[in-house]
């Protein structure tokens, strides 16, 4: 049987409608889909009650991280951290929730990693700028062999402004890591008085700057 031209372009021209329906289909399941998925994300990431103070501490803040802190994410849904935990220089157990009611710089750092031994001058130097009962730089150390050599080191480069904690099991940066806020050293989160995340930054940067002046004053409520 021969197959004329005419009804060979007729069902050719089927074939294709018949695509373009398919695909319109999917096409529509696909968006029905993001849109449901991007309103559960929204439902299961919902500010909780005690982290919506920091959403406005969150818009100061995000036009003021350039710079020297462009590398800053400023978190627009901040939401609470984990439990964590680590000792202060005497050894006696410390954990976050010990800093309620204070704006804190959370800094992980070790000796082993460069970029954070070369921060650590800026961060004395924030301390001493702008810590007191509204602020500390709360820098963790998680060198996991001497304990006796970071403090040697800070002793060394007379890193004296900062209060010496430390995570000797590394668990503080496992439990950041879980929860999405750690992906390598140094590791730097801002944490507004109810321990809920502002921004976080990985890598170093140059705390002393006027840029980051700027960016901590703004998360304090002040001038800088």
């Amino acid at each position: 049987m021969t197959t004329r031209p005419d009804d060979a372009a007729r069902r050719h021209a089927k074939r294709r409608l018949a695509m373009v329906v398919a695909g319109g289909v999917a096409g529509a399941a696909v968006g029905l889909a993001a849109v449901y998925g991007i309103g559960l994300w929204t439902r299961n990431h919902a500010v909780a009650a005690e982290c919506r103070p920091a959403v406005e501490t969150a818009r100061r803040v995000a036009p003021l991280a350039r710079g020297e802190v462009a590398a800053v994410t400023v978190n627009p849904r901040p939401q609470r951290l984990p439990a964590l935990a680590f000792t202060d220089a005497s050894g006696a157990p410390k954990t976050l929730a010990d800093w309620r009611g204070r704006t804190v710089l959370l800094n992980l750092w070790a000796t082993w990693c460069v970029p954070c031994r070369k921060e650590m001058p800026a961060l004395d130097e924030l301390q001493a700028r702008l810590g007191g009962p509204a602020f500390e730089v709360v820098a963790v150390n998680i060198d996991t062999r001497d304990p006796e050599k970071p403090k040697a080191w800070l002793k060394e480069v007379k890193i004296d402004r900062l209060a010496y904690y430390a995570d000797p099991s590394a668990k503080v940066f496992q439990d950041l890591k879980v929860a999405g806020k750690a992906i390598g050293m140094p590791t730097t989160l801002l944490i507004d008085p109810a321990g809920c995340e502002i921004g976080t930054l990985a890598g170093p940067a140059e705390w002393a700057s006027e840029d980051a002046i700027r960016l901590i004053s703004a998360a304090l409520g002040r001038a800088s």
